[in-house]
């Protein structure tokens, strides 16, 4: 049997929060999406479980919703720190089990962490750092950071290692090679030494300063 989809309440249905919730509703999940503003609950009516017009800084407006019967809630409030707080505390209050939230700032950061968000999000300061990743190495394809300073990059391999083994490559110890993506096959490392084409795909896992240090030597 496969995994249970877990339910979402997603509060403030802007650019990031819209895009959230209609991901979560297309991967198969039952989504309450909330804003106050009516317009952005229209936009979103066919495509979520359901929408709602409410305040959620109202915490029995959001009862009354039944946000607290979701399992996952994520706020997603604009510029308006106050609430961003108020409906993260109520989220909790009303007894959702795990509270994302997202931050304007470190500060903000901060105080969704003290009241006990789950786990704190900065869409602008993620997506530069991803951003300055592959800008910074046009062989950088892709950059997840898993936290406590561990990354996972996909780096394209140039045209001039085309036939040379991944044993060749400048690894230090600290960087674990998972895998490589060449077309839509994935190649399995364990047990072989394959020789690489031009456009495989490396699956490396390490320290953000030492992937850098790879990268540039490729």
């Amino acid at each position: 049997m496969g995994k249970p989809n877990r339910t979402f309440v997603v509060v403030g249905l802007g650019s990031f929060g819209g895009v959230v919730a209609t991901e979560l509703a297309r991967f198969g999940n039952r989504v309450l999406g909330i804003d106050k503003d009516h317009q952005r609950v229209a936009a979103l009516a066919e495509q979520l479980s359901n929408v709602v017009i409410l305040d959620a800084t109202d915490e029995g407006a959001l009862r009354e919703a039944g946000a607290g019967q979701y399992d996952v809630g994520l706020i997603s409030i604009g510029n308006d720190l106050e609430s961003s707080i108020i409906a993260t505390m109520n989220l909790r209050l009303i007894g959702v089990e795990t509270v994302w939230a997202k931050a304007l700032n470190r500060t903000h950061h901060r105080i969704l962490s003290k009241i006990g968000a789950d786990r704190i999000v900065l869409p602008e300061t993620e997506m530069g750092q991803h951003t300055a990743q592959m800008l910074n190495n046009p062989a950088v394809q892709d950059y997840i950071n898993l936290g406590n300073g561990f990354s996972v990059v996909n780096l394209l391999i140039p045209e001039r290692l085309e036939g040379r083994k991944l044993s060749e490559l400048p690894f230090s110890e600290g960087i674990i090679a998972l895998g490589i993506m060449r077309g839509t096959e994935y190649v399995d490392l364990h047990g072989g030494d394959p020789g690489l084409l031009t456009n495989d795909r490396l699956l490396l896992l390490g320290k953000r300063a030492e992937l850098t240090q790879f990268g540039d030597q490729l």
